[in-house]
Protein backbone atom coordinates (compact mmCIF):
# COMPACT_ATOMS: atom_id res chain seq x y z
CA UNK A 1 0.00 0.00 0.00
CA UNK A 2 3.13 2.14 -0.02
CA UNK A 3 4.20 3.86 -3.31
CA UNK A 4 7.57 3.63 -3.73
CA UNK A 5 8.49 6.72 -6.50
CA UNK A 6 6.46 8.86 -4.22
CA UNK A 7 8.68 7.80 -1.22
CA UNK A 8 11.90 8.06 -3.47
CA UNK A 9 10.88 11.98 -4.65
CA UNK A 10 9.87 12.76 -0.81
CA UNK A 11 13.30 11.46 0.75
CA UNK A 12 14.79 13.60 -2.13
CA UNK A 13 12.93 16.54 -1.62
CA UNK A 14 11.14 16.83 1.68
CA UNK A 15 13.24 18.28 4.12
CA UNK A 16 11.22 15.74 6.93
CA UNK A 17 12.95 12.72 5.27
CA UNK A 18 16.84 14.69 5.32
CA UNK A 19 18.02 12.15 8.10
CA UNK A 20 16.76 9.56 5.85
CA UNK A 21 17.96 11.08 2.56
CA UNK A 22 21.54 11.20 4.68
CA UNK A 23 21.52 7.54 5.44
CA UNK A 24 20.86 6.60 1.96
CA UNK A 25 23.71 9.03 0.88
CA UNK A 26 26.04 7.38 3.34
CA UNK A 27 24.47 3.33 2.04
CA UNK A 28 25.14 4.97 -1.49
CA UNK A 29 29.01 6.20 -0.71
CA UNK A 30 27.51 9.46 -2.64
CA UNK A 31 26.87 13.35 -1.75
CA UNK A 32 23.57 13.30 -4.44
CA UNK A 33 21.39 10.83 -5.40
CA UNK A 34 18.61 10.41 -7.61
CA UNK A 35 15.61 8.67 -7.35
CA UNK A 36 16.43 5.83 -9.04
CA UNK A 37 19.31 5.36 -6.48
CA UNK A 38 17.25 5.87 -3.85
CA UNK A 39 15.06 3.11 -5.01
CA UNK A 40 17.61 0.35 -5.07
CA UNK A 41 19.39 1.75 -1.99
CA UNK A 42 15.69 1.32 -0.13
CA UNK A 43 14.95 -1.94 -1.99
CA UNK A 44 18.60 -3.37 -0.60
CA UNK A 45 18.16 -1.98 2.83
CA UNK A 46 14.61 -2.32 3.73
CA UNK A 47 15.50 -1.08 7.44
CA UNK A 48 15.87 2.75 5.47
CA UNK A 49 12.38 1.82 4.60
CA UNK A 50 11.27 1.54 7.93
CA UNK A 51 13.38 5.05 8.99
CA UNK A 52 10.88 6.89 6.65
CA UNK A 53 7.63 4.92 7.97
CA UNK A 54 8.22 6.03 11.47
CA UNK A 55 9.10 9.41 10.52
CA UNK A 56 5.46 9.48 9.35
CA UNK A 57 3.68 7.58 11.79
CA UNK A 58 5.25 10.25 14.47
CA UNK A 59 4.16 12.96 12.05
CA UNK A 60 0.39 12.16 11.66
CA UNK A 61 0.89 11.17 7.92
CA UNK A 62 -0.15 8.27 6.24
CA UNK A 63 2.04 5.07 4.91
CA UNK A 64 -0.85 3.71 3.43
CA UNK A 65 -0.64 5.70 0.19
CA UNK A 66 -4.09 4.11 -1.74
CA UNK A 67 -7.25 6.40 -2.00
CA UNK A 68 -10.55 4.89 -1.13
CA UNK A 69 -12.03 2.80 -3.85
CA UNK A 70 -14.73 4.40 -6.21
CA UNK A 71 -17.15 2.12 -5.61
CA UNK A 72 -20.35 4.08 -8.34
CA UNK A 73 -19.90 1.94 -11.47
CA UNK A 74 -18.98 -1.33 -9.35
CA UNK A 75 -21.44 -4.04 -9.10
CA UNK A 76 -22.34 -6.98 -7.06
CA UNK A 77 -19.13 -8.85 -5.55
CA UNK A 78 -16.65 -6.25 -6.86
CA UNK A 79 -18.53 -3.05 -5.15
CA UNK A 80 -18.75 -5.70 -1.91
CA UNK A 81 -15.64 -6.51 -1.99
CA UNK A 82 -14.59 -2.67 -2.68
CA UNK A 83 -16.42 -1.41 0.10
CA UNK A 84 -14.59 -4.00 2.13
CA UNK A 85 -11.36 -2.24 1.02
CA UNK A 86 -12.61 1.22 1.58
CA UNK A 87 -13.71 0.51 5.84
CA UNK A 88 -10.34 -1.72 5.87
CA UNK A 89 -8.56 1.53 4.64
CA UNK A 90 -10.36 3.92 6.99
CA UNK A 91 -9.57 1.82 10.06
CA UNK A 92 -6.01 1.13 9.00
CA UNK A 93 -5.49 5.05 8.79
CA UNK A 94 -6.82 5.06 12.00
CA UNK A 95 -4.77 2.62 13.90
CA UNK A 96 -1.93 3.24 12.25
CA UNK A 97 -0.30 5.48 15.23
CA UNK A 98 -0.01 1.84 16.77
CA UNK A 99 2.57 0.92 13.97
CA UNK A 100 5.07 2.94 16.09
CA UNK A 101 7.07 1.48 18.90
CA UNK A 102 5.70 1.86 21.86
CA UNK A 103 8.93 3.42 23.36
CA UNK A 104 9.39 5.81 20.16
CA UNK A 105 5.69 7.14 21.27
CA UNK A 106 4.01 10.80 22.00
CA UNK A 107 1.99 8.92 24.93
CA UNK A 108 5.43 7.73 26.75
CA UNK A 109 6.54 11.11 26.59
CA UNK A 110 3.96 12.60 27.67
CA UNK A 111 4.13 10.39 30.86
CA UNK A 112 7.63 11.21 31.23
CA UNK A 113 7.27 14.82 30.71
CA UNK A 114 3.71 14.63 33.53
CA UNK A 115 6.06 12.82 35.99
CA UNK A 116 8.84 15.10 35.81
CA UNK A 117 6.47 17.63 36.14
CA UNK A 118 4.87 16.10 39.56
CA UNK A 119 8.46 16.17 40.92
CA UNK A 120 9.19 19.22 40.21
CA UNK A 121 6.19 19.93 42.13
CA UNK A 122 7.08 17.78 45.20
CA UNK A 123 10.76 19.92 45.27
CA UNK A 124 8.79 23.09 45.30
CA UNK A 125 6.59 22.01 48.03
CA UNK A 126 9.11 21.13 49.98
CA UNK A 127 11.71 23.40 49.97
CA UNK A 128 10.24 26.76 48.86
CA UNK A 129 7.48 26.36 50.98
CA UNK A 130 9.40 24.88 53.28
CA UNK A 131 6.64 21.91 54.19
CA UNK A 132 9.48 19.72 55.46
CA UNK A 133 7.08 18.61 58.19
CA UNK A 134 4.43 17.52 55.39
CA UNK A 135 7.31 16.03 53.25
CA UNK A 136 6.77 12.27 53.61
CA UNK A 137 2.90 12.65 52.98
CA UNK A 138 3.62 14.72 49.94
CA UNK A 139 6.58 11.97 48.86
CA UNK A 140 3.72 9.56 49.57
CA UNK A 141 1.82 11.30 46.67
CA UNK A 142 4.78 11.25 44.35
CA UNK A 143 4.66 7.72 44.86
CA UNK A 144 1.45 6.75 44.16
CA UNK A 145 1.76 8.81 41.12
CA UNK A 146 5.03 7.06 39.76
CA UNK A 147 3.36 3.68 40.41
CA UNK A 148 0.02 4.91 38.81
CA UNK A 149 2.61 6.18 35.59
CA UNK A 150 3.52 2.83 35.53
CA UNK A 151 0.54 1.19 35.34
CA UNK A 152 -0.74 3.53 32.71
CA UNK A 153 2.09 3.31 30.82
CA UNK A 154 1.49 -0.84 30.78
CA UNK A 155 -2.04 -0.55 29.94
CA UNK A 156 -0.92 1.70 26.56
CA UNK A 157 1.93 -0.85 25.81
CA UNK A 158 -0.89 -3.42 25.69
CA UNK A 159 -2.94 -1.28 23.57
CA UNK A 160 -0.10 -0.49 21.05
CA UNK A 161 0.82 -4.45 21.05
CA UNK A 162 -3.07 -5.06 20.64
CA UNK A 163 -3.34 -2.93 17.58
CA UNK A 164 -0.40 -3.61 15.70
CA UNK A 165 -1.76 -7.22 15.47
CA UNK A 166 -4.87 -5.84 14.11
CA UNK A 167 -2.77 -3.38 11.61
CA UNK A 168 -0.83 -6.45 10.44
CA UNK A 169 -3.37 -8.52 9.81
CA UNK A 170 -5.77 -6.40 7.97
CA UNK A 171 -2.97 -4.69 6.13
CA UNK A 172 -2.48 -8.27 4.84
CA UNK A 173 -5.76 -8.99 4.04
CA UNK A 174 -6.69 -5.84 2.49
CA UNK A 175 -3.42 -6.42 0.31
CA UNK A 176 -5.59 -9.45 -0.66
CA UNK A 177 -8.74 -8.50 -1.51
CA UNK A 178 -7.17 -5.20 -4.11
CA UNK A 179 -5.31 -8.00 -5.70
CA UNK A 180 -8.30 -10.06 -6.21
CA UNK A 181 -10.24 -7.08 -6.90
CA UNK A 182 -7.54 -6.26 -9.49
CA UNK A 183 -7.30 -9.66 -11.12
CA UNK A 184 -11.16 -9.81 -11.96
CA UNK A 185 -10.32 -6.22 -13.45
CA UNK A 186 -13.04 -4.59 -11.09
CA UNK A 187 -10.37 -1.77 -10.69
CA UNK A 188 -6.39 -1.09 -11.64
CA UNK A 189 -4.68 -0.57 -7.97
CA UNK A 190 -2.00 1.85 -10.21
CA UNK A 191 -5.55 3.98 -9.87
CA UNK A 192 -5.91 4.21 -6.70
CA UNK A 193 -2.04 5.00 -5.75
CA UNK A 194 -1.60 8.10 -4.22
CA UNK A 195 0.97 10.70 -5.84
CA UNK A 196 2.07 13.22 -3.56
CA UNK A 197 1.22 14.48 0.08
CA UNK A 198 0.00 17.85 0.81
CA UNK A 199 0.16 17.49 4.68
CA UNK A 200 3.89 17.93 4.88
CA UNK A 201 5.31 20.86 6.97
Amino acid sequence: MINLDRIAYEIKTIGLYNLVLEDVCKTASKTKVTEEEILKVLDENPQLLEEYKQINVEYNLSNIHLRDIDITDLKDDCKNKAKEVNSNLSHLREIEKYTLDFEQSATLVIIFSIEFFVLFSVQYFIVLLNLKDWQWWIYAVFASSVLFAWLYARKQRKIYETNKIIYDKKYIQTLKIIDELEKNSCIKKSDLLIADCDEHV
